[in-house]
């Protein structure tokens, strides 16, 4: 058994929640008033009425749902919204809801990479490069005469609370005078260009720079791999089709694409990918879903698209989810993967 909020830490070390996108909306959604021990978690793309059912049967006391089912603003909680129910449910049965959604697409290892790798391995690049964080967003560089003007300003700095930082405080060479640099946060910048400009040397030399935040190798959204074996596009549809367990896919070929075609790159986008599928050059684009006219588009530039369906993107990775987390939990604690769960379109 575990605790809940010790649960939670496992969940961020396998795939920190600063990885989601900032549209998104992950985490814990439902927290019970009564703490309990957790000691069944059930794994689920989507959380439905079939699969609370199931989780309530299960005496489930944490549910990890890919998709938030908690996504825009509420302003209450009555019974004919579907979702605004199942909240009502998890409350009153005291099971805790948790959603990873985007943090799962773009750590290292996680659900995108999982799906490119349906094709076999390759040299896998990242297609929108996830950022880390920074304390400071500008950085200023100005002149002052002496020692003692250095601490004046930032003693005034300090007084307004302004959130600056000194780097450095060089003399110059000449003897001109001393190069200062320091970092400030987005709110900090406006009170401290005004400190600054209340001093003469300053004000004459002053230099901003937006620091960009570096990069995460690794982690981001979406795949594009260069495949060790290329594949004709006929294999990479069963290839696909076994790996997402699926008896079939939706495919575009193309313009001048046949089933024979060579398939040397792929680009992946769990769920729905166009945005970030848009403008990649290669053979073939992977997702779960596309609009008609984004498919056209592809199509007429030569790409070949497979679709799955939305959710038949993403499912099959909870299995491997399930996985890593069991072991990191202790043996009294069980890790399912909900048998409900399902996309809500089939082929008829």
């Amino acid at each position: 058994m575990m605790e809940l909020k010790e649960v939670l830490q496992v969940l961020e070390q396998l795939a920190p929640l600063s990885l989601a996108e900032s549209w998104d909306n992950v985490g814990l959604l439902v927290e019970p008033s009564k703490p309990r021990p957790i000691k069944t978690v059930l794994l689920t793309n989507d959380l439905t009425e079939a699969v609370m059912d199931e989780a309530e049967a299960l005496s489930c006391d944490l549910i990890i749902s890919y998709h938030p089912p908690l996504f825009r603003p509420i302003k209450r909680l009555v019974q004919k919204d579907w979702k605004q129910r199942l909240a009502i449910r998890a409350v009153e049965a005291g099971i805790a809801i948790f959603s990873p959604h985007t943090s799962w697409d773009s750590v290292k290892g996680g659900v995108n990479d999982w799906l490119v790798g349906g094709l076999g391995s390759g040299q896998v690049l990242v297609l929108s490069q996830a950022l880390g964080s920074a304390s400071h967003s500008h950085k200023l560089g100005f002149m002052v005469k002496n020692t003692e003007e250095v601490n004046n300003i930032m003693e005034e700095m300090k007084a307004c609370d302004s959130g600056t930082t000194l780097q450095h405080a060089v003399n110059r060479p000449d003897g001109s005078g001393i190069q200062v640099s320091l970092t400030c946060t987005d709110s900090a910048l406006t009170p401290s260009v005004q400190t600054l400009l209340r001093h003469n040397a300053p004000s004459l030399s002053l230099s901003i720079l937006k620091l960009e935040k570096p990069p995460l190798p690794g982690h981001g959204q979406g795949r594009l791999s260069v495949l060790e074996q290329p594949v004709t596009v006929a294999t990479a549809i069963q290839k696909m089709k076994s790996h997402l367990g699926l008896s079939h896919l939706r495919l575009a070929l193309g313009s001048g694409q046949t089933l024979e075609s060579s398939v040397s790159t792929v680009a992946v986008c769990a769920g729905s990918g166009a945005s970030v599928l848009s403008g990649v050059k290669a053979d073939l684009y992977i997702t779960g879903e596309m609009s008609h006219h984004e498919v056209l588009d592809a199509a007429a530039k030569g790409t070949s698209v497979i679709l799955s369906d939305h959710s038949n993107s993403e499912r099959g990775y909870l299995a491997v989810f399930r996985e890593r987390l069991a072991v990191r939990l202790p043996e009294g604690v069980t890790v399912v993967v909900s048998k409900a769960d399902r996309d809500p379109l089939e082929v008829v």
